[in-house]
């Protein structure tokens, strides 16, 4: 028996209807066919896997930027720390030690004895020197008072000029120690 012949637009749902008014041994293997039949082909499996896969390129992309921004992130902040602390370390330390390193290193271009030794993965190049402010109208009342244009020379105010920095990188802390 031939269920388009007779019925030609069925759905699903009237052709198992009209299998419960069929004869046992046609009800019998057709109601397994309706049984059989239920779930997904495997043609709406793999359509759904190739959406989900087009999907899954740019999440993929977005969360590997966010992991290489985080790594990044990750490791400023280390620097930033490392700097800060060497900062910290040297203001902690006597006045009349940095004077001295100073005194030694000679000039602002000049890398103190408080450096990391040359060579060394992330070395911090510390610079100490006497500062006087000098064509700076900000710090002191009257800049340049010893006529020498140079911030350098501490003939006018008792301060230190103190710069952290991590060497091949725009990384640094600067900051002044008073006696």
């Amino acid at each position: 028996m031939k269920l388009t012949a007779n019925y030609p637009a069925r759905t699903k749902q009237s052709v198992c209807h009209f299998v419960e008014k069929t004869t046992n041994t046609t009800l019998s293997r057709l109601q397994e066919q309706c049984n059989t039949q239920q779930g997904f082909s495997y043609i709406e499996v793999l359509v759904a896997m190739f959406i989900i896969a087009i999907a899954l390129v740019p999440a993929m992309e977005a969360l590997q930027s966010g992991i290489q921004g985080a790594g990044i992130h990750q490791q400023t902040t280390q620097q930033h720390y490392l700097l800060l602390s060497r900062m910290e370390n040297l203001m902690a330390t006597s006045y009349g030690d940095l004077l001295i390193a100073a005194e030694t290193a000679g000039n602002a271009t000049t890398p103190s004895s408080y450096s990391d030794p040359a060579g060394q993965s992330e070395r911090i190049i510390v610079y100490l020197s006497l500062y006087d402010a000098d064509a700076d109208p900000f710090t002191i009342a009257d800049p340049d008072t010893d006529a020498d244009n140079n911030i350098y020379t501490g003939d006018t105010a008792n301060l230190l000029w103190i710069k952290v920095q991590l060497e091949n990188s725009a990384y640094e802390f600067e900051s002044l120690r008073s006696q």
